[in-house]
């Protein structure tokens, strides 16, 4: 692994004698995480541990087809326990993430920045250590870094903590980077110099150094692991892994369904267009002096998510990971229901804009209650999607609206469809 250059001045470290760095003991605290944390435990327990002085803090990466957690015994000595638990937690989750294998976007510190504020939205804040970048919190530097610093350059980083500080938690990464990549000078001091040095506690280096074919590789092991990990988990239970968490764990081992194609062959096209100036297409009135206009169409289509006791929590966070994919095609209006739909709760569902996920409901299942607020709402639909574990009779009315089931895993309607409905199994 190359060596990390940056002192990371921002971390705020506690004092430690040598005798404390000498006796700090890494087993006990993953003792700890098999008894509360099963499935970061079955994680941990999958990777190298290598103690290194090569970097300041700790790391995860890839080095001949090994995943290995490279751990700076003075930094975690620093910690108290539950702080190492948050550094623990954030290296696993940077493989459930798929930071690791997955495409970097550039520029790679911003990149960073980005993967760091979205892992840590799903950890609680008191794991972790003083100085990481934790979304709506303002970042901090030391008083010596501070003096080094130029006005313009002190101007620059607090303009970086508000916009951090202004941040709403459990978004993307791909939100964080586009949010700090949309202003030039927020951008332009992330990349400087000064700002790298304090980019987070965990080192970032070597995710660029694998071939196609060793992240390949290396995708497959950690889709294992984590896999073995979720299943671990369900026979025990999930620890302090939040609902969010879970839904990008399924996503990540879910077979996922191809949305392009069934929103093509489902949803057709919208009434409703767009209309974008494009060079491609003559004006008629005035060609070649204005671009003409490009249609586009976009389906409409609500989702209605069965929230009935008969759904487990497993198949709730599957569902949800099925519409993060599909929220990357299309924006859909989200419903939740159970014997009746949830309209009050209604979401429009946009790209990286994840909402509420956490169960409301909990009563029976009604597919008419569904099929009523579709028929009422018709004028604003194409069509609609009912995730669901398929325990319900069969809805006595239809409406005109195309209608697809997605049935969870094993599951299988009780009653045969109508012959304009499309079934699909997750």
């Amino acid at each position: 692994m190359a060596k990390n250059n940056n002192n990371n001045n921002m971390l705020k470290k506690r004092n430690v004698s040598k005798r404390e760095v000498k006796n700090f003991d890494l087993t006990s605290h993953l003792v700890k995480f098999l008894w509360n944390e099963p499935f970061y435990s079955r994680i941990l327990r999958s990777l190298n541990k290598v103690e290194t002085t090569e970097i300041p803090t700790a790391g995860v990466t890839c080095i001949d087809g090994d995943i290995t957690l490279y751990w700076n015994r003075e930094f975690l000595a620093s910690l108290t326990h539950s702080e190492v638990q948050g550094l623990l937690k954030h290296e696993c989750l940077h493989l459930v993430f798929g930071h690791t294998t997955e495409r970097r976007r550039d520029p790679h510190i911003i990149w960073n920045y980005g993967t760091d504020l979205a892992i840590n939205s799903t950890i609680p804040e008191n794991e972790l250590p003083e100085g990481g970048l934790i979304p709506g919190k303002h970042l901090r530097i030391s008083d010596g870094q501070r003096l080094n610093m130029s006005d313009d350059e002190i101007n620059n980083f607090e303009k970086v903590s508000n916009l951090i500080a202004s941040f709403p938690k459990n978004k993307t990464s791909e939100y964080y980077f586009e949010k700090l990549m949309s202003d030039p000078d927020v951008k332009d001091f992330i990349e400087s110099t000064v700002a790298s040095a304090c980019i987070g506690f965990d080192d970032h280096d070597g995710w660029d150094e694998m071939s196609n074919e060793e992240k390949e590789m290396i995708q497959g092991k950690i889709k294992e692991i984590v896999k073995e990990a979720a299943a671990e988990s369900e026979n025990r239970n999930w620890g302090s892994v939040s609902a969010e968490t879970r839904t990008q764990i399924y996503k990540m081992l879910s077979n996922k369904i191809q949305w392009q194609s069934l929103l093509k062959r489902f949803c057709g096209f919208t009434k409703k267009d767009e209309r974008r100036s494009s060079i491609r297409k003559l004006n008629r009135k005035y060609p070649g002096i204005h671009p003409g206009a490009k249609k586009i169409y976009r389906p409409m289509i609500a989702v209605y998510v069965d929230e009935s006791g008969s759904v487990s929590e497993k198949e709730l966070t599957a569902f949800y990971s099925e519409l993060d994919n599909l929220s990357r095609n299309t924006d859909f209006f989200l419903y939740k229901f159970d014997t009746r739909v949830d309209d009050k709760n209604g979401f429009l569902w946009k790209k990286n804009q994840r909402p509420n996920i956490s169960r409301t409901l909990v009563g029976g299942t009604c597919f008419n209650s569904v099929t009523r607020h579709a028929i009422k709402n018709k004028k604003k639909f194409d069509g609609y999607l009912i995730l669901t574990d398929g325990g319900a009779a069969k809805p006595s009315i239809s409406g005109r609206l195309k209608r697809c089931y997605i049935l969870a895993k094993d599951c299988k309607l009780p009653f045969n469809k109508d012959p304009s409905d499309v079934v699909i199994n997750m």
